[in-house]
Order: C-alpha cells, then sequence, then structure tokens
C-alpha cells in the first residue's frame, strides 16, 4: 500500500509539471453549425434525448447538453437557438417510384377519383380531348380506393368512349373496352404464352372476354397519345419531386425498381449538385425469358460503379423482381383462396391469386443475387407469395450464408405466425406501406372479413420478434405527398402504425398490432437504414454520422395522437445544409 501511494504521489507531480498533451483533451475542432436548446431525437441504441448538436464538414461531432455542445463554437459557427423545438434525424422512405411519378401529370393535370362516376367522367373528357382511335390509358387507380369498389366494365368503358380504345389499368391488371380488346387480339381464345403466369378473365355463361385481364397487360398493343418529354422536362420534374420529399422530412429513399434511365437521371441530377436525397436503388430484373439470360442481367447489376462504390449519393444495393399480383387488383397469392367476388371480379370459388415465378425459376435468381452481393427483393403481397420467398430463402441458406446481403421482402401485407418466425430465424428484412392500410382497409374487411386481417401487416409483433421492417409508401404517380397515388407522407405513415386507422372505416384493423410513437420513428429511420445498409451512416443522430435532420412544427412523442399525421417540417438538413425551409 504504501509503495502504491509513493507510485501515486510521484504520478502526481509529474503531472502537475509535465508537458506532455494527455494533461487536457484536446480542444473539439469547431463547428460550422450548432443547434442548442432543442429537443433532439438522436434514435440512437438507448433512443436518447439530447439538447444540442454540433456539426463540421456535413458530419456530426458532437450531441448532448447545450453547455457541452457550445464548447465547439467559433466566431465561424452558426448558432441556430430551437427553443425548445423537437429535431429527428432524416426520415427515410424504403420504397419509391421517383422518375415515373414525376412524369404522371406531364402533358395534362390528373383529377383524385373516388367513384366508378368520377373514373368514367375523366374518361369522357380524355375521348374529346384525343383523336378518335387513340388510346385512352388510366393506370393506378385502385379499386379498393373507389366508393363502388370495383372495376369499371367492359361496357362502360365501351359507353365513356366507344371510339377510343381504353385501358383501365391498375398494378399488374387491367380492365379493357371492347375496341381495346379488339386491337389486342384479346379474344375467348386468347391465351398466354410467353411463359410467364397471368390470363384474361372469361364471362362463365358465354366464354367471351370481360375485359378484365389478370398480369397479362403485355398484350395490350397500347400506344398512348402523349406528348414525348425531353430529357431536361424529365430532369425538372424529377428534381421538383425530390425537392418536395424534403419537404415532409424525408432525407434517404430506396427506389424499389429502378431502370437503367432511371439510375442516369439520378447521376445527372448528382453531378449537376441538385439531388436533395440519397437514393439507394433496388434493379429491376425481368423474370420471364431464359433463366441464363436474367441470371447474367443480374450479374451484370453487381459490375455496376454505382453498386461497388456502396456509399455515394447514389447507389445500387440490390435488385427487384415481382413474385405476385396485388391485393388492390384481386391478384395477390394467398394460401387460401380470394373467395368468389363482386368486388375484385373473382368466379372461381378456388381462385388463389397468380403466383409469377415458380420456385424452380426463383431459386437459381435469388442464389445468383446472393452470390453477387446483392440484396434480393421481390413484390410478394399475398401470403401465398411470401412464404414462396421465404421458403427460397430457407432453402439457399442451407448450402451459403444468405444474412450479409439482407435478404428482403418488399410488401409482405398478409403474413402468418409462421412467417414472422420464419423471417426472424433467417435474418429477412421488409419494407411495408402503412398507407396500405389507411386507404385500403375498408375493402379488405369486406372482401376478407377482420378476424382473416389478423396478421395484415403485423407490425408489432415483427418488431417483437426482432424482424427488421422498414416503413415506405410505394410512391407511384403526382407530386403532393397526400394527394400522390399511395401518399408519401411519412406522418401519415406513422400515425397509420400507431393507430390502425383508416379512411372510410371506423374502428381500428386489429390494434393488438400497433407501433408505439418510438417504433414508428424507428421504422422511419435506423430500421431503414439496416435495410438500405447504411447504418453506420445514417438513421441517428450520433458523432460521426452525416448531419441528416429535420426541425418539426411540434414534439412527436407528446402531442395529441391524431396530430401526428399534421406533423409539418419546419427544415430539412442533408449533410448539414439546408435543403428545404418552410417559409
Amino acid at each position: 500500500m504504501t509503495r502504491l501511494l509513493r507510485y501515486c504521489a510521484l504520478a502526481s507531480v509529474v503531472i502537475r509539471h509535465s508537458g506532455f498533451a494527455i494533461l487536457a483533451a484536446p480542444a473539439p475542432p469547431a463547428a460550422d453549425l450548432i443547434l442548442h436548446h432543442a429537443k433532439i431525437i438522436s434514435v440512437d441504441g438507448q433512443f436518447s434525448i439530447q439538447e444540442a448538436m454540433a456539426i463540421r464538414d456535413g458530419a456530426i461531432t458532437a450531441i448532448g447538453r447545450n453547455d457541452d455542445v457550445l464548447k465547439s463554437k467559433s466566431d465561424q459557427t452558426r448558432l441556430i437557438d430551437l427553443a425548445g423545438a423537437t429535431v429527428l434525424p432524416g426520415l427515410m422512405d424504403s420504397h419509391t417510384h421517383p422518375a415515373a411519378a414525376s412524369m404522371t401529370e406531364f402533358d395534362h393535370p390528373i383529377p383524385d377519383f373516388e367513384s366508378i362516376p368520377d373514373v368514367l367522367d375523366y374518361i369522357r373528357a380524355r375521348a374529346k380531348a384525343v383523336p378518335e382511335g387513340e388510346w385512352i390509358l388510366l393506370d393506378q387507380v385502385f379499386i379498393t380506393r373507389l366508393r363502388e369498389q370495383r372495376y369499371p366494365t367492359r361496357e362502360e368503358l365501351d359507353r365513356a368512349a366507344p371510339k377510343h380504345p381504353v385501358m383501365y389499368h391498375t398494378g399488374p391488371d387491367a380492365s379493357l373496352n371492347s375496341l381495346a380488346l379488339a386491337l389486342s387480339g384479346i379474344d375467348r381464345n386468347f391465351k398466354v404464352t410467353d411463359g410467364g403466369a397471368g390470363f384474361a378473365e372469361k364471362d362463365p355463361q358465354t366464354g367471351e372476354p370481360t375485359g378484365i385481364l389478370r398480369n397479362a397487360t403485355r398484350y395490350v398493343k397500347v400506344t398512348p397519345l402523349m406528348e414525348e418529354p425531353s430529357r431536361v422536362d424529365r430532369l425538372q420534374r424529377l428534381s421538383t419531386l425530390l425537392h418536395d420529399y424534403n419537404s415532409v422530412g424525408l432525407t434517404s429513399i430506396a427506389d424499389r425498381d429502378a431502370f437503367p434511365s432511371a439510375l442516369s437521371l439520378y447521376t445527372d441530377l448528382r453531378d449537376r449538385g441538385d439531388l436533395p436525397v440519397r437514393v439507394s436503388i433496388s434493379h429491376d430484373i425481368p423474370s420471364i425469358g431464359p433463366i441464363e439470360d436474367i441470371q447474367k442481367k443480374i450479374r451484370a447489376v453487381a459490375e455496376n460503379p454505382l453498386f461497388t462504390q456502396k456509399d455515394g449519393r447514389v447507389r445500387i444495393i440490390g435488385i427487384k423482381t415481382f413474385l405476385d399480383g396485388g391485393m388492390l387488383t384481386g391478384s395477390a397469392y394467398l394460401r387460401e383462396p380470394w373467395g368468389v367476388s363482386n368486388i375484385y371480379a373473382i368466379t372461381d370459388p378456388n381462385y388463389r391469386g397468380v403466383l409469377f415465378i415458380p420456385k424452380e425459376r426463383l431459386l437459381p435468381m435469388v442464389r445468383t443475387a446472393i452470390q453477387s452481393g446483392l440484396q434480393f427483393t421481390a413484390h410478394s403481397v399475398g401470403d401465398g407469395a411470401v412464404q414462396t420467398l421465404l421458403d427460397t430463402y430457407e432453402e439457399l441458406s442451407r448450402e451459403m450464408p444468405i444474412k450479409q446481403t439482407r435478404p428482403c421482402i418488399t410488401h409482405a401485407n398478409f403474413q402468418s405466425r409462421e412467417i414472422i418466425d420464419q423471417a426472424a430465424r433467417l435474418g429477412v428484412v421488409m419494407d411495408i406501406q402503412p398507407a396500405w392500410l389507411y386507404l385500403d382497409t375498408r375493402t379488405l374487411t369486406a372482401q376478407f372479413g377482420y378476424d382473416r386481417l389478423r396478421w395484415f401487416q403485423p407490425l408489432h409483433s415483427l418488431f417483437a420478434a426482432g424482424v427488421i421492417v422498414g416503413g415506405g409508401s410505394n410512391h407511384m404517380q403526382k407530386i403532393g405527398s397526400l394527394r400522390a397515388t399511395n401518399p408519401y407522407n411519412p406522418f401519415l405513415g406513422m400515425w397509420t402504425a400507431i393507430t390502425r386507422r383508416s379512411k372510410w372505416h371506423d374502428g381500428q384493423l386489429h390494434p393488438e398490432e400497433a407501433l408505439t410513437r418510438e417504433q414508428a420513428i424507428r421504422f422511419y429511420t435506423m430500421n431503414n437504414a439496416y435495410l438500405l445498409f447504411c447504418e453506420n451512416r445514417l438513421g441517428s443522430l450520433e458523432p460521426g454520422k452525416q448531419a441528416d435532420f429535420i426541425i418539426l412544427d411540434r414534439d412527436i412523442l407528446t402531442c395529441p395522437e391524431d396530430e401526428i399525421r399534421d406533423i409539418q417540417v419546419r427544415a430539412t438538413y442533408l449533410a448539414g445544409k439546408s435543403v428545404f425551409e418552410r417559409k
């Protein structure tokens, strides 16, 4: 003990008289920007709440108490006193289609549709505006969101535009008028012959096509009349949309079905300094054709510099294909039959939907993606499709490690207890769209009943099981966070996940699957960062991470629950630079 005390005394003398730098920690580098007197929801591992944050060169250098963080200010530091305002990490959307969505109203405005008369009025108006014989095409107006909850019939479309071919195109399915069927050669003898899935609905009495196609719109010989946009037009409209994403707090998105043309637009905006979001890309991969050709296309994606560089503003993370149809159109592949339905025009009591890729073709596609280091995901809405993809991942896990590529399921609306447990065990991630619950519960309960929807978007159970699920919108059409086909306002998505309430429907859809506010925030931040392979740089506000953050007009943790959907973003910052400020 005496020796220890003597040593400590000597050390004290050395420390007092030494000139070594270890006597005092070096002063932190001066910050470019400091937010202080704020309520900063860091979304770190402890979900800690902090008062101040310092930023230098686009990255967070310090976060904590006001007095501590303000020590890094200099004469050049910009100080923002937020007077108690709430700060969140920049929000992330795990599923968008911006390049196409930005162009949907390029040549003419498209109204909102709430009923069949709205649809027919639009078609009549277009019949007056375009030359006789030209196609009239109406995209992505889902029958689940119409008051009548059904397709417009062939006869209704005939009456609205008797001298124009018309296609009411919704997801993988469509309703055509007589002229459109005739021009496309679709009659009572029509069959799909290209090796893909799909069919034409037939009248059970006459055998004639009803006009409804299931995953067979590729056979429609449509030539829509539209002014061809220039590249400048496409860049300007895409830029407008991406800046509108900023207005609702989005700083990162995933394009979940990008073609090379979209990649080119993103990189052009990046090179011009006009890309206000980070873009992670699932490259489109077709599923029809020789399997060797499909595998070659998958390997080519892995050779793209946007994949190999991994950390740029625009980067490829994997590939996407389509495994089944849609719940919005009546073609999602279910484990049990849909049931005869006036809503979806289903007459076969044994109909289960459409599985686009048989497992023997799916297996080599997924194997090739994993071997190439790519995240594989597939549009999989029904529990039959979700189970098919999970079983494929399971089979491959026995021959190679799969978790490192974060195999994904896109949509995953219909699930089961077994699906959740299997996904947790395999390390499979999911991107899910709460807006579908908000917009489509009324029709789904009419079709399936409340009990069969027990495992529809089971978010609480997924969180509890440890499955990483990210929140997205599947934004398809129009600019405007609430008027878009599939609204991309993340606060509406959070509110829906928290309340399980929906449009035109009383009560809650299985409230036992609701998220807490903390979970809903993680859903659009850290969880999405993990899905998109950027959790070390984004998703939370911590030293060393990129300074992507937003300032809110109210406290999301304490405001009345129904106000969550009304939250406004006061400002959005990307890498410490303002990309949106509300006037």
